[in-house]
């Protein structure tokens, strides 16, 4: 029986989500909490994000993304990304709101995914910040 590659996807996220973790930790100085849910909407229904400062002041969504083997823009990611902007600016507004995308050097392009992401579909974010992080080197990266 061949294993999809798609099946190590939940690990692999989980890895990039607890690195993050690390690399806002020390960003923001302050620590963070995995997979908290948090009321959003109206009427309020949780939501559990990625990560939430331990102040509940920053919540965060994180996506492990990367180009498509061909270089592709991966279309139906970007369908994800948007969503995640949408849970995030439910969010209430007195909390800064982050999406950490993966870096991701597209081949043939002088451009990351999350720069691609934010040049693409900046009208969304709203007041939802961007930044890409580095799992090799563990620097985040604020584009907006």
């Amino acid at each position: 029986m061949i294993t999809s590659i798609n099946n190590m996807n939940p690990s692999k996220g989980k890895a990039f989500q607890l690195s993050v973790q690390q690399a806002l930790t020390l960003y923001f100085g302050k620590p963070f909490d995995l997979e908290i849910a948090y009321p959003i909407g109206k009427p309020a229904k949780d939501h559990k994000f990625d990560l939430i400062s331990s102040d509940g002041e920053i919540i965060v969504e994180t996506k492990n993304y990367t180009w498509t083997i061909g270089n592709n823009v991966p279309s139906a990611k970007m369908s994800v990304l948007n969503e995640a902007i949408f849970y995030l600016q439910h969010a209430p507004k007195n909390t800064h709101k982050l999406l950490v995308i993966n870096l991701d050097k597209h081949a043939g392009r002088n451009e990351t995914l999350a720069s691609y992401y934010v040049r693409t579909y900046r009208h969304l974010l709203d007041d939802v910040s961007v930044m890409e992080f580095d799992q090799n080197t563990g620097l985040l990266n604020r584009i907006v």
